[in-house]
């Protein structure tokens, strides 16, 4: 079974049990150990996962978080768990305590119900106030999926997760104002459109009257983006009878050649953890991707003259090409995402010579 239907199938549980869950111990027992359970740590391991864990804070000695999850023999996850009743939000600041007195890298504060990630972004070794990632069962987004199953005992690889983090809050921040302002932007939001746009005088009563406008004027294009989008799948049937018959078969190919490729959660995947690899000696919103029939190229500047590596996943054999002085590529057997950070040198190496 793949994980996405695992999680449906346990929010399905959730669901049903919910209604019936009236004591925070019982929402661990219930909900949220069989949670973890199901990302494939054992539970009933003490050396894994271990439950009551003393997280020593300031002069107050003995408090205790209510799970940690260790790899290796250190804690690299805190679990704080509330009923599944409870809101999360007036709970933040207790495991925000318990973070920063011991190795962990990560905290959940979770109610069995919603999940919420936190780690370290803003500042190291003190636990951001806002959650990288937020897991609701009972509405679970799709996109999440993935970002969630690098959580999986098999899978966790601490540096890398923490390294694709920041671009998954601060994806998530923003869908989450442009989708507030899209319902209701506030007047900072309208100025700003203002100040682009309007030459006159930007009072109060300016801001409330083009606030309607804005408000249409968001709504307007985003539904135009879907319609062009719709009318790029089903083919513009007005736009082909006016262009040569040469010219339509060249787009028809090229639409067919579009639409065979499909780039996959694993080839994304492969993607972040190059550009973690490669924080140290290029800004990562310099590298792109080019999904192609025969292989998945990194490139820098979105260059297909600067590929970085390449990578062929679609045969039961995953192969990893990095080009040598002369470009030719190098071919290098893989098992795993995990063992791009083995080649951080040699990829490096290769962006190093377009910044040269």
């Amino acid at each position: 079974m793949d994980f996405i239907d695992e999680l449906k199938q346990f929010a399905l549980r959730v669901e049903n049990l919910r209604e019936k869950i009236t004591t925070e111990e019982a929402t661990k027992n219930s909900l949220i150990l069989p949670f973890f359970q199901m990302l494939g740590y054992d539970i009933f391991d003490p050396s894994e996962v271990v439950p009551e864990f003393t997280a020593d804070v300031g002069i107050k000695k003995g408090e205790k978080v209510d799970y940690a999850i260790f790899q290796n023999g250190t804690p690299i996850i805190l679990v704080e768990a509330k009923w599944c009743g409870e809101k999360l939000d007036k709970h933040g600041s207790q495991l925000f305590r318990y973070f920063g007195t011991t190795k962990a890298k990560f905290g959940i504060l979770t109610n069995g119900i919603i999940y919420q990630f936190f780690t370290d972004l803003e500042e190291p070794n003190k636990m951001d106030e806002k959650p990288f990632m937020e897991l609701n069962l009972l509405d679970i987004k799709e996109a999440l999926v993935p970002e969630v199953k690098k959580f999986h005992k098999s899978a966790l690889n601490v540096e890398y997760v923490f390294n694709t983090a920041s671009e998954l809050k601060y994806t998530s921040l923003i869908r989450t104002l442009l989708s507030k302002q899209r319902q209701d932007p506030d007047e900072s939001f309208v100025t700003y459109i203002l100040g682009e746009i309007y030459e006159g005088k930007r009072t109060k009563a300016t801001v409330d009257k083009f606030k309607e406008i804005v408000k249409k004027s968001y709504n307007q294009f985003l539904n135009e983006i879907v319609n062009d989008r719709l009318k790029a799948a089903m083919g513009d049937s007005e736009k082909v009878e006016q262009e040569p018959q040469e010219a339509v078969t060249t787009v028809q190919k090229d639409q067919e050649l579009k639409n065979k490729i499909e780039t996959t959660q694993e080839e994304l995947e492969y993607y972040y953890a190059v550009k973690s690899v490669l924080n140290p000696a290029v800004n990562s919103s310099r590298i792109f991707f080019r999904d192609t029939e025969s292989y998945f190229g990194i490139l820098l500047d979105d260059n297909k003259l600067k590929w970085i590596c390449r990578l062929g996943l679609n045969a039961q054999q995953k192969y990893l090409y990095i080009p040598d002085e002369n470009k030719h590529p190098i071919r290098i057997q893989i098992s795993d995402v995990n063992d791009i950070y083995n080649y951080q040198t040699q990829l490096i190496e290769s962006v190093k010579r377009y910044l040269s």
